[in-house]
C-alpha cells in the first residue's frame, strides 16, 4: 500500500533535539493496514508542516527551517516538533490549520488524535489570556471564595424572553444563585429574541439585586451568524450592565473566540465559554482532538470560564484527563503526564475558571468538589434545580444549601434535617448519577 516513500522519511528523525522555541505536539496514531509507524509519522509531520506527497524539482532555501520532525515515538504515540517560524504570532487558526489540518483525513492513518502540544513562551506571549478568569470571584462577585454558581433554564429552549427573565431567572437569582445562563442553542429565535431577553433580564436583575443586596449576573449567548453581529450583541449586553457574555466556543470557531477576547478587554467583561459540539471530535479516544488541548487553547486566547466536565454527571469524561485539564487551565505551570498531557509554562497568562456542568443536582455537589479538590470553580445546574419538587426557587436554595453544607464539612443528610429544600432534593435524587 505504501508504495515509494520518496521524501516522507526525511521528516522522521529520532536524533532530533527539539529547540527551546519549537512547538512540540503529542499525537496518538494508528497506522492504516500495510503502513509502518515510520511511514505514518513521516506523512503526518510532512503534511502538517512543509511537505507534500512527492519529491519536488525545486526546494526553497528556507525548507530545512520549516520542516517538522517526528523525534520520539513508539507504536501508539509520537511527539512531533514544529519550528516556531511556521506559526503566525497570536494566531491559533494558523497553528491549528497545520497541526490539526489535512492530516486527519490521510489514508495512511486509521486513527489520529491530537492529545496536547507544549507551547513555547515565545508563542504564549503573543496572547492576552483571560481578563478575569478565577479573579472574577473577587472582582465581579466581591467574595473571597467560590464557587460561582449558575443555572440554565430548562427546557433549554421553549421559554419566551419574558418567561425566561420573569419566571425562571427571577426565581434562580432569588434562590441565591449568582448567574442565569442561556443554553448553547438559545440565541435569537423568534420566540425568545436576543434583544428582548437582554432587556428583561437586566430589569429583573436590578430588582433582585435591590431586594437581596447580592451581585447577580447572566451568561447571555452572543454566538452569532457573523462576527459583526456578535460584536453588536456583546455591546448590547455590556450596555445593559452585565459583566459577562457567553460564546459557543467550538461552534463559533477560533476567529470568533479571538474577536470575543478583544471585546472582553475593550468592555472589561468576562467570557463564559460553552463547549457545544466538542465531543464530535474529542469523544473518540483514537481520533480527533482532546478536550484538554481545546481547553488549553481557550485559556491561552483569553476565555474566562471553560466547561471541563463533572466526572459524576451525565456527560462523558475521563477522570484522569479532566483532572489534567483542570490543572492545565488553573495552574501557572504543569508537568508532563505520559500520553495525557505535555508540560506547559503559562508566564503572565491568568488561570481560567473551570465550569462543572452536565447532569448535576444538589446530592452530587460534594462529589464535584472532591473531584476538583477546590471550591474555586464554577458550578452549573439545570434540571437539578428546576426539577425540584417545590419549584425553581426551592431548587436553587437546595443547591446553595448543599454548597454551604460542604463548606462547613457537614454531611448533606445531616444538613438537610434543618433545610427543607435540600431535604426534598435528596428525597427525589439522592446521590444518583444521571446517564
Amino acid at each position: 500500500m505504501a508504495g515509494k516513500i520518496e521524501w516522507y522519511h526525511e521528516f522522521v528523525n529520532k536524533k532530533y533535539n527539539p529547540k527551546p522555541n519549537d512547538v512540540k505536539v503529542l499525537f496518538k496514531y494508528k497506522p492504516a493496514e500495510g503502513m509502518t509507524k515510520e511511514e505514518v509519522i513521516g506523512r503526518v509531520a510532512s503534511e502538517s508542516s512543509s511537505g507534500t506527497w512527492t519529491t519536488l524539482a525545486n526546494r526553497p532555501k528556507l525548507l530545512k527551517k520549516v520542516m517538522a520532525y517526528g523525534y520520539d515515538y513508539d507504536k501508539d504515540y509520537v511527539k512531533i516538533a514544529y519550528p516556531r517560524i511556521l506559526f503566525e504570532d497570536g494566531s491559533v487558526p494558523c497553528m491549528m490549520s497545520g497541526i490539526a489540518g489535512n492530516i486527519f483525513g490521510m489514508k495512511a492513518v486509521e486513527g489520529l488524535r491530537l492529545q496536547d502540544a507544549e507551547l513555547p513562551m515565545d508563542y504564549v506571549k503573543g496572547f492576552k489570556g483571560p481578563k478575569f478568569g478565577q479573579t472574577a470571584i473577587q472582582k465581579i462577585f466581591k467574595r473571597k471564595h467560590g464557587p460561582i454558581t449558575s443555572v440554565v433554564p430548562k427546557p433549554k429552549v421553549g421559554y419566551t424572553s419574558k418567561e425566561h427573565a420573569y419566571f425562571v431567572a427571577k426565581q434562580v437569582w432569588s434562590g441565591g444563585i449568582d448567574c442565569v445562563k442561556d443554553d448553547e442553542n438559545l440565541t435569537n429565535q423568534k420566540f425568545n429574541k436576543f434583544a428582548d431577553r437582554v432587556k428583561y433580564l437586566a430589569k429583573v436583575r436590578d430588582q433582585v439585586m435591590k431586594d437581596t443586596g447580592d451581585i447577580k449576573d447572566a451568561f447571555i449567548n452572543c454566538t452569532s451568524p457573523t462576527l459583526k453581529e456578535m460584536e453588536k450583541r456583546v455591546k448590547m449586553v455590556h450596555d445593559y450592565g452585565f459583566n459577562y457574555f457567553m460564546l459557543d466556543l467550538v461552534v463559533g470557531g477560533f476567529t470568533a473566540v479571538g474577536t470575543a477576547v478583544e471585546l472582553s478587554y475593550d468592555y472589561k467583561m468576562a467570557i463564559h465559554g460553552h463547549r457545544a459540539m466538542h465531543a464530535a471530535f474529542t469523544k473518540n479516544p483514537d481520533h480527533g482532538i482532546s478536550m484538554l488541548f481545546l481547553a488549553k487553547l481557550y485559556r491561552l486566547m483569553g476565555v474566562d470560564n471553560i466547561h471541563t466536565g463533572t466526572v459524576v454527571g451525565k456527560l462523558d469524561g475521563n477522570e484522569k484527563e479532566i483532572m489534567a485539564m483542570k490543572d492545565m487551565i488553573m495552574e501557572p505551570k504543569v508537568d508532563e503526564i505520559k500520553n495525557i498531557r505535555l508540560a506547559q509554562k503559562w508566564g503572565k497568562i491568568k488561570p481560567s475558571l473551570p465550569i462543572s456542568s452536565g447532569g448535576l443536582h444538589p446530592g452530587l455537589i460534594p462529589a464535584v468538589f472532591d473531584v476538583y479538590g477546590t471550591m474555586n470553580i464554577g458550578l452549573q445546574l439545570g434540571g437539578g434545580t428546576q426539577g425540584h419538587p417545590d419549584g425553581i426557587e426551592a431548587g436553587s436554595r437546595a443547591m446553595m444549601q448543599a454548597i454551604e453544607a460542604h463548606r462547613q464539612g457537614i454531611e448533606l443528610k445531616d444538613y438537610a434535617k434543618n433545610h427543607k429544600e435540600l431535604a426534598r432534593a435528596l428525597e427525589k435524587w439522592g446521590v444518583m448519577k444521571p446517564i
